[in-house]
């Protein structure tokens, strides 16, 4: 155990956020999200929500000032304005983190898929609710 550090987060898990480098991409996906399937790196977090797991991670992990949606949700069957009980307190627990004003993009699920597959690294929790996969882009300390 370390002191200050969130306890989710362990060696493994550091080394990978540590690791990654301005513009690369985090997921961090549901139970149902096919995390293998991408062929990048994948961390289990057991079952903590998605919106613990965003907590965790952000409180390490600087979100990238350079691009207009650095953090992103994807779509609920293919409706940009539906969104998931999950969404709008990854949104706050961003926002929170960042202390300054965000948004979160809705990402089609394919173009979903696609992003995910060349992510760095996938952050698998037990989140039993559908939709609640979110992609992180890392910035600058």
């Amino acid at each position: 155990m370390l002191k200050g550090i969130d306890p989710l987060l362990s060696g493994d898990l550091l080394k990978v956020l540590d690791d990654m480098g301005h513009g690369d991409e985090l997921v961090i996906c549901d139970s149902n999200f096919p995390a293998y399937s991408t062929g990048r790196p994948i961390i289990r977090l057991g079952e903590v929500s998605s919106t613990r797991a965003v907590e965790a991670v952000l409180s390490v992990f600087p979100l990238d000032t350079f691009v207009p949606h650095p953090l992103g949700r994807m779509e609920v069957d293919a409706d940009p304005s539906r969104t998931t009980t999950r969404s709008a307190d990854v949104l706050a627990a961003a926002i929170a983190a960042e202390g300054r004003e965000l948004e979160i993009a809705a990402i089609p699920r394919h173009d979903f898929y696609a992003r995910a597959a060349k992510a760095y690294a996938v952050i698998h929790t037990l989140e039993s609710e559908g939709y609640n996969n979110f992609i992180l882009t890392k910035g600058v300390v």
